[in-house]
């Protein structure tokens, strides 16, 4: 059931980062599962890694880089 709760948290978030929405994974799994996934859909996604967790951040595609 750990592995079910753990898909289900990375579709949650997957779908937050989908509609635009900053997402947050606080463990080596999890964030290893949200990397797989973003890729998979080829997600526009900046990564935050911290001492903590890392923060999945939407890129716009429309924003200039300066």
């Amino acid at each position: 059931m750990l592995i079910m709760d753990r898909h289900r948290q990375v579709e949650e978030k997957i779908s937050q980062l989908m509609n635009g929405y900053t997402a947050y994974a606080e463990t080596d799994e999890l964030i290893r599962l949200m990397k797989r996934d973003v890729a998979r859909r080829q997600l526009n996604v900046f990564f935050d890694r911290t001492d903590t967790g890392c923060w999945f951040i939407p890129v716009d595609p429309g924003e200039s880089k300066h």
